[in-house]
């Protein structure tokens, strides 16, 4: 049947630019606030509030089934998404609400069902524009689907396939939790100075005795081992700046070399990718897998393992970020971070027995966040595999 004959496509509104805020009660969504391959997406830091007027019917409700109109990102149009949390959202110009009608289609199976390649294909082989592609209604409701007429058998599809998305998203907020125990411990140790022994040791100068002050180069070493793409097996992992997540140290999504051409830097399991293009952004983490990476990153190697979790920490806190935001050129369209400047600069390096003190508490944690986004990406490639056949009836439920 055509999609036409189970859904209406509600277009957005255009809410006015002079009322988008960095703070507010109501979040105006756009096409980044999807994943490519489905599912909403939220951006602490760069979702744009709304303070204006809002005309009725354009606050989201939760489990509303939103879809990306205007291709802002590769590969999102027609990308879909359920709404997490109502009377909060504001459905934007550039995004589609689907509304089911005559009972033909479960929303959550529509949600699974625009995610599979043979929707997203029809999506893409219709829309027009060149440089930024747009759909419309229209052309989505003339996508061809297959789809089983018992709503039951409907909703047991989608049961299957969420439990996939249920742990994963268990997974990652585990991921978030460790994150958070392991840099209050940075902070509290190396920042704040309230490590294990403080109460009997002296801080002369904002030094502890017993500690010293380290150029950064002394501490790691910036590895640029350039290569070409073309020459590597096409599946090896690729980690550009769209990969690497905001404030998080677990660097849990890639592409693949097949995606890029140009030169990139070789990285090895456990180098820390520090963002240099708008340090402000947050971006650095640590490599799970071996790959390569974009020549707007820098591949770190802490020198010694002593040194590796709390250079991990240093390089990742807000103390580093913010030092390095203060050395981009002021006006420059692409700001970049003056890693020379970085590696004369001093910092504070504690004794041998309080560093190992910390590798020893936070690297099980590091060990665990390694699992733990490495079992995501295992369950994310289940799924996928899954999904194509429960919607075709390859696999019965």
């Amino acid at each position: 049947m055509a999609l036409g004959d189970a859904i209406h496509v509600k277009h957005g509104f255009a809410f006015k630019g002079q009322h988008f805020s960095d703070s507010g009660e109501f979040i105006v969504l756009t096409p980044g606030n999807f994943y490519e391959e489905g599912g909403f997406r939220v951006r602490p830091g760069k979702d744009r509030f709304y303070t204006g007027d809002i005309p009725e019917g354009y606050v989201l409700e939760e489990d509303d089934l939103i879809v990306a109109m205007t291709e802002q990102g590769p590969g999102l149009l027609g990308s879909s998404a359920l709404i997490p949390e109502g009377g909060k959202y504001l459905h934007n110009q550039r995004l589609g609400l689907i509304q089911e009608r005559n009972g033909l289609i479960d929303k959550k199976f529509l949600y699974y069902l625009f995610n599979t390649k043979a929707v997203r294909g029809q999506i893409s082989g219709s829309a027009t524009g060149t440089k930024v592609r747009h759909t419309a209604p229209e052309r989505i409701y003339r996508v061809r689907v297959t789809v089983p007429a018992d709503l039951n058998e409907q909703k047991k599809i989608a049961s299957i396939l969420s439990a996939y998305d249920d742990l994963i998203e268990n997974n990652q907020r585990r991921i978030q939790l460790l994150e958070q125990a392991a840099r209050l411990l940075y902070r509290e140790w190396f920042v704040h100075l309230r490590f294990p022994g403080h109460e009997h040791v002296r801080v002369v100068d904002g030094v502890p005795e017993g500690w010293g002050r380290k150029r950064l180069s002394e501490l790691c070493t910036d590895v640029r081992d350039a290569t070409d793409p073309k020459t590597l097996p096409p599946e090896t992992v690729y980690i550009g700046l769209e990969h690497i997540p905001r404030r998080s140290i677990t660097l849990n999504d890639w592409g693949s070399a097949a995606d890029v051409d140009s030169t990139k830097y070789k990285f090895a399991e456990g180098d820390i990718l520090f963002g240099k293009i708008r340090p402000y952004f947050h971006k650095v983490g640590f490599a799970l897998v071996d790959g390569i990476t974009s020549s707007d990153a820098i591949v770190i190697r802490p020198n010694g393992n002593q040194l590796y979790h709390y250079v991990l920490f240093l390089l990742s806190s807000a103390e580093f970020v913010a030092l390095a935001s203060k050395t981009v050129r002021e006006g420059s369209k692409m700001p970049r971070a003056d890693w020379k400047f970085l590696l004369k600069s001093e910092f504070l390096l504690p004794p041998h027995t309080l560093l190992t003190l910390f590798s020893d508490t936070v690297a099980p944690i590091c060990d665990q966040l390694r699992n733990l986004a490495l079992m995501n990406q295992q369950l994310t490639q289940a799924r996928d595999l899954l999904l194509p056949r429960l919607m075709n009836g390859e696999v019965a439920v």
